[in-house]
């Protein structure tokens, strides 16, 4: 994708979800109790430290009561997030353009991908939604860990997000997720959409809680 192209999706993601928070727009409610999503941060944490420093840090956490092999299996498996995730609706692994889904759809480093978010999250698909172009910089299977970069210039808006597992000592998976926003956009994130997008990650948590437990 073209440093035109990177831009205005950045941009229009930036100024959409901002235009919805200033005019408080009517939106389904998101799923979160800011509850279940914070049970778990006294637990040793898997994320990798940051690789830079950020204007907004967006978190979640929670502890699912399901095996870490099928909390993993659904975490990397991106056909199934329409029917569980509320965040995000949509993310389809596609060629470098963004324009061709590749018929292969397993996660791998260095892959492209568009993912369709709903912010706030709600699984209403009446709600529109806003597409934000990314790439896979980190599959780690071997520490049950993976991360994706935005791929907006870096001089406008950079971030990463790290989802990373973890065993408890009584057997059940500690789910963690961290996104790091720096540069200029991540200013407008933080005085316009902070709230919604914490709450979002949260809602994904949550989400991603009741689905694992359900599939054993």
């Amino acid at each position: 994708m073209n440093l035109k192209g990177s831009f205005l999706n950045a941009l229009t993601a930036l100024f959409l979800g901002s235009l919805c928070q200033l005019l408080a727009l009517p939106v389904a409610a998101s799923p979160v109790s800011g509850v279940l999503a914070r049970q778990a941060d006294d637990l040793p944490s898997n994320l990798p430290p940051p690789s830079y420093n950020g204007t907004f840090v967006g978190n979640a956490s929670i502890i699912i009561d399901a095996p870490i092999e099928t909390v993993w299996g659904v975490l990397l498996n991106f056909t199934d997030y329409p029917a569980w995730n509320p965040f995000v609706r949509s993310q389809v692994i596609t060629d470098k353009s963004h324009l061709k889904p590749l018929a292969d759809q397993t996660p791998v480093e260095g892959a492209f991908f568009t993912m369709h978010v709903h912010l706030p999250a709600t699984l209403d698909d009446s709600v529109p939604t806003l597409p934000i172009f990314e790439q896979i910089s980190h599959i780690e299977e071997d520490k049950y860990r993976a991360s994706w970069i935005n791929l907006s210039p870096e001089w406008f808006l950079k971030s990463e997000r790290w989802q990373a597992l973890s065993t408890t000592p009584d057997g059940k998976t500690y789910y963690e997720s961290r996104e790091v926003f720096a540069s200029p956009g991540a200013l407008a994130i933080k005085w316009f959409i902070a709230d919604n997008l914490e709450k979002s990650f949260e809602a994904q948590a949550e989400a991603l809680k009741a689905y694992s437990e359900q599939k054993q």
